[in-house]
């Protein structure tokens, strides 16, 4: 983000999405993907990050999708992610 990024894209570069092969992603995605892939060390986990700037929150899995993640919006708007079915 210090090298002007959005929180979004500096995400997408840190945990990005398995995206060579993909045939229903689009391609502006696929552009995006491949213009940084040289700058880009792909982290596979297993892994559910959250993430925020203090305007924004969000959450990603890894490429594999081996770390489950579950989400819950409470009535007065905070939302509890976990890995473990039960948590909230």
């Amino acid at each position: 983000m210090m090298n002007g990024r959005t929180l979004q894209e500096a995400v997408l570069m840190m945990v990005p999405e398995a995206w060579q092969n993909d045939a229903n992603m689009s391609d502006e995605k696929k552009a995006f993907y491949e213009y940084f892939s040289n700058v880009m060390e792909p982290w596979d986990g297993p892994a559910s990050i959250a993430f925020t700037d203090g305007r924004y929150i969000g959450a990603v899995l890894d490429r594999n999708g081996l770390r489950p993640s579950r989400y819950y919006l409470t009535h007065d708007e905070r939302v509890i992610m976990a890995s473990e079915v039960g948590v909230v």
